[in-house]
Order: C-alpha cells, then sequence, then structure tokens
C-alpha cells in the first residue's frame, strides 16, 4: 500500500489514534461547508466542534496534509451567492495556517439526493455563476495563502486561475514518503476527474450524519440498521465474515519506482540469508 487518503467531515475519534498509522503515507480530505443543521443534519457545530477538529488535526499532522474541500456548492434562497462567499471568507479565516490547499466543487445530479433535496428549492449554478463566484473564492483564498483546485468539473476554470485537482493525489503522496510513483489515471472515474488509480474501501448507507446531498447515502432508512452493526474487531465496516460469503483476494503490487530499505529490513534480510 502506497499511501492512504481519509475522507471526512470530523476526524475527533481519530485523531488521538494517529500513532497507529505512523507506518504509512496518508493525508486527509477534510470537507468542511457553510451549510447549517437544515441541510448537513447531524454534523456537530461547526465553530464548537469541526473548526477545531481541523486545527488540531493539522497541529498534529502538517497543513499540507489536511486539504480543505468546500463542497458541493449549490443556490437556495437562503445559500446564495453573497452567503457561499461571505462564509467562504470566515472560514478561510480561520483556517489559514492549517491548510494549504482547499478543493471547491458543484453539486452534481444524483437520483438518491434530488427527492430528499426538494424541500430546499435548490439550483444548479449558472456558468456565469460559477465563474463569478469561483473568481471571488480565488481572491478570498489568496488572501489566506491558500491555494485553490477543482474537483471534477467540466467547466474549464483554468483561464481565472483555478486548475483541476487531484483529490487522489500523486505529487502530494510523492511529497509525504519520499518516492516516486508510477501510476495512472482512474479509469473508473469520470472523464473529468484527476485522481490516480486507487481502490475504495468505503461503503453506502453507513454515516448518520443525514448531510441531504449525500450521495453516498441512496437508502436512508439502512443506514441506522448498517451503523448499528459495526464491530471494532471486524474486517467489515458493516457485520462480519459469514461461513457462507465468498472472500476474492486481488493482487495488488507497490506502483512505487523503487523500494527503500530500512535497517530493519536489512536485518530481517541478513537473518534469512544465514
Amino acid at each position: 500500500m502506497d499511501g492512504i487518503v481519509f475522507w471526512t467531515k470530523n476526524p475527533t475519534p481519530m485523531i488521538d489514534k494517529l500513532d497507529e498509522f505512523k507506518q504509512y503515507n496518508y493525508y486527509f480530505q477534510f470537507t468542511l461547508n457553510s451549510y447549517g443543521s437544515d441541510i448537513e443534519i447531524h454534523v456537530p457545530k461547526k465553530k464548537d466542534v469541526i473548526i477545531p477538529a481541523f486545527k488540531k488535526l493539522s497541529s498534529v499532522i502538517g497543513a499540507h496534509r489536511v486539504i480543505w474541500r468546500y463542497d458541493p456548492i449549490f443556490f437556495t434562497d437562503v445559500y446564495n451567492a453573497d452567503y457561499h462567499i461571505k462564509y467562504f471568507e470566515l472560514l478561510a479565516k480561520q483556517l489559514c495556517g492549517y491548510t494549504d490547499k482547499c478543493i471547491i466543487s458543484f453539486i452534481d445530479d444524483y437520483r438518491c439526493t434530488l427527492h430528499r433535496m426538494e424541500c430546499l428549492k435548490w439550483r444548479h449554478l449558472s456558468d456565469e455563476e460559477i465563474i463569478y463566484i469561483s473568481q471571488r473564492f480565488l481572491e478570498i483564498a489568496q488572501k489566506y495563502n491558500i491555494r485553490i483546485e477543482s474537483c471534477s468539473e467540466k467547466i474549464n476554470l483554468d483561464e481565472i486561475g483555478i486548475p483541476h485537482g487531484h483529490c487522489i493525489d500523486q505529487s502530494l503522496l510523492e511529497s509525504i514518503g519520499n518516492f516516486k510513483l508510477k501510476i495512472g489515471k482512474d479509469k473508473t472515474q469520470r472523464e473529468e476527474c484527476g485522481c490516480v488509480t486507487s481502490v475504495d474501501i468505503g461503503m453506502y448507507d453507513t454515516c448518520p450524519n443525514k448531510c441531504l446531498y449525500c450521495y453516498a447515502t441512496r437508502k436512508p432508512n439502512m443506514v441506522a440498521k448498517n451503523y448499528s452493526q459495526n464491530k471494532l474487531n471486524s474486517p467489515l465496516i458493516v457485520g462480519d465474515v459469514m461461513s457462507d460469503d465468498v472472500v476474492i483476494s486481488k493482487e495488488r503490487k507497490s506502483n512505487r519506482t523503487f523500494q527503500e530499505y530500512t535497517m530493519n529490513d536489512l536485518l530481517i534480510d541478513v537473518e534469512v540469508k544465514k
């Protein structure tokens, strides 16, 4: 395994356990939006919990390893352009020095979310609105020394200074691990996606946050059931491996162009040869 990318809205339960990951190369994609509890129903309060958690995580592992995600962006009567711009700056000011980069994206149509979001009377942004708000975000981000990139957007924002991002980022993993990777673009993702090849170990219908825009919650009535079946020592996210389950082991190889030997590796090698 060459690296791990964690996605989170609240890393609080993990922060005191990060020593268990010190042998791995990893970083976090941290979603921190300006939406209220009408949309992000069970996400803890930003001021009291989430922003302090962001700062603590960054202080522990470094600002370059905590990527701020402000997404998905959509408009309602309340969450309009002025609202997003105002609160994006408030968040950027708070996170200044605690992150190097922010990734933005605009909401996509997922069948499982459209019904849940009807109550919001939301709408997509026009191309003109996307360019306008992206320009404003860029100005704010630059003010607070934060780079800004887009995620899987068809519209070309490079012309205003916002490049396409790489959420599974080869160069960042190489920098963290001090190695080079020979790896290609993930062919299972959308054409606009810049991620390199990876294996997703997440699971749908397991998050209890109940964010209305969440495409990973397809059957809300299954979430509580699945969540209750999580077992601390199980190799699965939900439940246990049962006798009638079929377990398929896929061969995985490192993408590093060379392997660095540690002193322990050399000692083991000597002992084996003896």
